[in-house]
């Protein structure tokens, strides 16, 4: 298969901004030769989270799609011109503001125009990558596994990849096993929602961790909140921010408003950490010898510093993806240039063991200049 050179461009749960990685792409390696990431505009934003609440019209959702689409567009072209680097293709996931893995009523929507962004940079987008899944019968995620073992498999020892976006998802590799990958719950979405109803939309996270450490756990919601069947569920499973956002802090306003700002933080903090660890103890056929996390939690350094305790009692060592040569956010968007390029190549992106499709098919609908 030829090289290719491909734009991934991934804006996450979180809503945080917007993330790209110029990769050079083979199918057995990815090369990450630029990152660019860019915030979304505060109106924009501010559209989309009420899209994500389902408070937004059809019409008002219609208009989203191709603002958004202009927006990925501009963002594309600006970057590609001032890094003069010669493009193939681009991957662009779109921005998530509904999923559900239901099989009685299974559905996926992403917005973001992706013909705006083949005209902009005159090369073909590949976008859309969900829902081939979702026909073939699967849960349409996780669809960064494939990567996952493209750039941190390592030979003879078992590694698992915690990617910590909005929701936290995990992939598992190891010696003579199948590739497991499912998401675990929540990471950064309750606690970047909480700062943001604490400080009135002020503050969108926790930088660092800072108030959290500060935080006492409060024992007895950690453990109402540990009870969620989803953790115990067995994989295939995914889930989004129709169950770990705006409905999950509603639904417990009453017993969060007693808790100050650093306990409750603390919690959620904890409620991240310890369901990770109880994900790999109850459904990885054993602990990893290593933990590779990555994605916009590593830049939280007490939520890093709660990983390394759980997951070190289960006996595994805790690493980044920087110490691993990729920076956390180059991750996701170089997962969806990759997933593009097997797309081009004609090949299958998905692994059905993963996502519980009947079948492996080739991810993502091509839009041309």
């Amino acid at each position: 298969m030829p090289e290719l050179r491909i734009l991934g461009l991934m804006s996450g749960t979180s809503l945080d901004g917007i993330d790209g990685a110029f990769c050079r792409c083979t199918p057995n390696s990815v090369k990450l030769d630029h990152r660019v990431s860019g915030r979304l505009p505060a109106p924009l934003r501010r559209r989309l989270e009420a899209a994500a609440k389902g408070t937004a019209d059809l019409r008002e959702t219609a208009r989203l799609h191709h603002d958004l689409g202009r927006f990925y567009a501009r963002f594309a072209m600006e970057s590609a011109r001032r890094l003069d680097w010669p493009l193939d293709a681009a991957g662009l996931h779109g921005q998530t503001v509904f999923h559900d893995p239901d099989p009685r009523r299974r559905c996926t929507l992403q917005l973001g125009e992706p013909a705006y962004l083949a005209q902009a940079l005159g090369v073909p987008v590949v976008a859309n990558f969900r829902t081939a899944d979702l026909a073939a019968g699967g849960q349409g995620a996780p669809l960064a596994t494939l990567f996952h073992r493209v750039a941190f498999a390592r030979r003879g020892k078992s590694v698992a990849v915690q990617n910590l976006g909005g929701i936290a998802n995990v992939t598992y590799l190891a010696p003579g096993q199948p590739v497991m990958s499912f998401d675990t719950g929540p990471a950064n979405l309750l606690m970047d929602l909480t700062m943001s109803r604490l400080s009135s939309g002020l503050r969108r996270f926790d930088r660092n961790g800072s108030l959290a450490r500060r935080g006492s756990v409060d024992p007895s919601r950690l453990a109402l909140w540990m009870a969620d069947p989803f953790l115990r569920r067995k994989p295939p499973k995914s889930t989004g921010r129709e169950r770990y956002g705006e409905s999950f802090l509603d639904r417990h306003d009453p017993a969060l408003s007693r808790l100050s700002p650093e306990d409750l933080l603390a919690t959620l903090a904890e409620f991240t950490a310890a369901s990770v660890a109880l994900n790999h103890r109850l459904h990885l056929p054993e602990p990893a010898a290593e933990v590779i996390l990555c994605g916009g939690g590593v830049a939280n350094g007490w939520l890093v510093e709660r990983l390394r305790h759980h997951l070190g009692a289960l006996g595994s060592t805790v690493v980044t993806c920087e110490q691993r040569g990729w920076p956390r956010q180059a991750v996701e968007p170089a997962a969806f240039a990759l997933l593009a390029a097997y797309r081009l190549w004609e090949l299958p992106g998905n692994l059905p063991e993963t996502t519980g499709a009947s079948q492996p098919v080739r991810l993502g609908q091509v839009s041309l200049p």
